[in-house]
This record gives C-alpha cells, sequence and structure tokens, in this order.
C-alpha cells in the first residue's frame, strides 16, 4: 500500500501531535524569508514552501525535542532552520540537475532564471544560520553548519561519481549520507542536545535520522524506475540526468560485457536513443536489482526504528517508527 493510500498517515498524524509547533515554525518561516528590498526573494521561496512538502524534516526537529522533554522556545527555531537549510538546498540542487519540475510544479529556475534561484538560495543558508544563532547553543550550531557543508560535499560528490562506472555502493553510500542523510540526522540530533539529554539519546537520535535519511533517499532513487505519480517526478529523470544510482549500480555489477557497454554509452558518455530508458528497466528487471534496492532500503528502515529503543518511553518514539515505515511504504 502506498503512503498516500494509508487510511492514516504517519506524516499526518505526527503532524496533527506537532500542530501547535508546526505553525509557529511557518509563521517563523514566512517571517524570515521576508525581504524589504528584494521582493523576488519571497516570491521564489513561497514557490517551494508553500508547493505541499510535507515539512518532514522539520517536523523530525520537533518530534526529537519533545520526545526528550524539551519545553523552551528554540526547537522552533531549529525546525526553521532545518527547513530552510532543505530549501537552500533544493534551489542549487534544480539548477544543478537542470531540473523543470518539482513536487509536482515547475522549478523556481525555469519560472525564473537560474541566477535566482542560486541566489536565493544563498540568502536561505544565510537566513539558516543567522536562526540557528537563536538558540544560543555552540554544540548545535556546529551540527547544523556541519550538516550545510557535508549536503554540499555530497552534492560535489556526486558531481563526480555519478558517471563513472567505478562508482561502487560504498561510494553511493557516502553521497546519500552527505546530500540527504546529513541533514535528517542533524534533523533530529539537535532536538536531544537543545533538551540537555545524555549521549546515548543523542545518538540513537542521530542514528535514527542517519538511518531513515538513507532510507528515504534510496527508496526515491528506486521509485525514478519504478515510478509513482505521488513524487512529481517523470520515470527516468536520474537516467536522463546519468546519474548512477542504487539500482543501476547492481546491474553494473552484474552486467556482461554487452551490459557493460549499454550502461558505458548511457551513462558514462550521455549518448541516449530512443528506447533505452526501457531498455535499462529491463536490464534492473533482469537482475534483480530493483527488488535488491528495495531490501537495502527497507533494511535502512528497520535501522532507525531498531535506534528508537534508546528514546524515552512517550508517544512521540512509536510515531517516529511509524515514519520509518511509511517512507518505504511509497515503494509498491
Amino acid at each position: 500500500m502506498s503512503l498516500d493510500e494509508a487510511v492514516e498517515k504517519p506524516h499526518e498524524k505526527l503532524a496533527a501531535y506537532l500542530a501547535d509547533d508546526l505553525e509557529a515554525v511557518n509563521a517563523l518561516i514566512r517571517e524570515r524569508m521576508a525581504s524589504e528590498h528584494a521582493p523576488r526573494i519571497p516570491e521564489v521561496t513561497a514557490h517551494l514552501i508553500e508547493a505541499g512538502g510535507k515539512r518532514l524534516r522539520p517536523m523530525l526537529t520537533l518530534a526529537s525535542a519533545k520526545a526528550c522533554g524539551y519545553d523552551g522556545p528554540y526547537h522552533v527555531h531549529l525546525a526553521a532552520t532545518v527547513e530552510f537549510i532543505h530549501t537552500a538546498t533544493l534551489l542549487h540542487d534544480d539548477v544543478v540537475d537542470e531540473s523543470a519540475q518539482r513536487r509536482g510544479r515547475p522549478t523556481a529556475n525555469l519560472l525564473w532564471d537560474n541566477k535566482s534561484s542560486v541566489l536565493v538560495g544563498d540568502y536561505l543558508f544565510a537566513r539558516a544560520f543567522q536562526l540557528m544563532t537563536d538558540a544560543q547553543d555552540l554544540r548545535v550550531l556546529r551540527i547544523l553548519s556541519n550538516a550545510a557543508a557535508t549536503i554540499a560535499e555530497g552534492e560535489v560528490l556526486q558531481l563526480t561519481a555519478a558517471q563513472d562506472l567505478r562508482t561502487d555502493e560504498d561510494i553511493y553510500l557516502k553521497v546519500v549520507r552527505g546530500k540527504t542523510a546529513a541533514l535528517f540526522s542533524a534533523a533530529t540530533e539537535v532536538g536531544g542536545v537543545l533538551a540537555q539529554q545524555d549521549e546515548t539519546v543523542i545518538r540513537a537520535l542521530f542514528d535514527y535520522g542517519d538511518a531513515l535519511g538513507i532510507s528515504f533517499q534510496i527508496v526515491d532513487d528506486l521509485l525514478d524506475y519504478w515510478g509513482s505519480d505521488k513524487t512529481g517526478k517523470n520515470i527516468g529523470d536520474d537516467f536522463r540526468e546519468r546519474k548512477l544510482t542504487l539500482p543501476v549500480i547492481k546491474a553494473v555489477a552484474k552486467a556482461d560485457a554487452e551490459e557493460r557497454a549499454f550502461w558505458q554509452r548511457t551513462i558514462e558518455k550521455g549518448r541516449q536513443e530512443e528506447g533505452d530508458l526501457d531498455h535499462a528497466i529491463a536490464l534492473l528487471t533482469k537482475h534483480n536489482t530493483l527488488e535488491e534496492t528495495r531490501a537495502v532500503a527497507i533494511e535502512w528502515a528497520e535501522r532507525a526504528k531498531a535506534a528508537l529503543s534508546a528514546l524515552p518511553t512517550g508517544d512521540v518514539p512509536p510515531m517516529l517508527a511509524d515514519i520509518a515505515d511509511y517512507v518505504v511504504a511509497r515503494l509498491r
């Protein structure tokens, strides 16, 4: 059953539980994305922030803080920080990937231009750093600033590894940990730090976010070949952009000489022809790499759930476990 077919969607249940905090986060986001002198900034930002995203990452910060008994105001600031970092990376990613669609809508770089997307992304990064200092906690600042650097590092690594058939599963995992999981783990870890929890709990929150982020990205990469009308993506976008994701990496490892020549032509050299996507999917199916990738995503989701055992008991850990199940429920 897909995520959107669920009777009670876990992310909506968590959002309802955090409704007051989420409302405060949204208000803070609207306040801090304003610009007195450059009206294009709120125009571009609003296009993406208000495009129907689930606010999963900021919810993880709010939920982690609540699970740890935090009762101060700064979890709202950190949740908004996480959303600004995420939005900034999306703006930059769409320029790098030359994307035309995000969350089922035209991308900002398509509606405006690349310069606007890059500069507004830079503005949101700056706003994120302003927000994270509000908590006046050096460790929180270190965690979130490290995450921002790691995200950029992961994106650069992907540039060099994505079209190289020598890229293996270890390198792929480094890319995923960088560009996706780093923000998930930072989002959960800072909740525990803010609540001044012991190191066992803080580490468990990091491990949960790390494993959840890895599972999330693997599922996203798998859906590029399996497809879903709920993702806002076109089938085969990663193939057309010549990205070596886990299903393809696994297929390359099993390829005979003829199949390897196909991957070299389409991925390394970028000479794609009509029918190549269908052939690529046929090779993934032949070598069962779609199902193998699905199993890896589920394994990481299970790791995320296992990490929750170290958290204080309460309402939040079961909902976080449901979120991990929800991530892989997007797969048919």
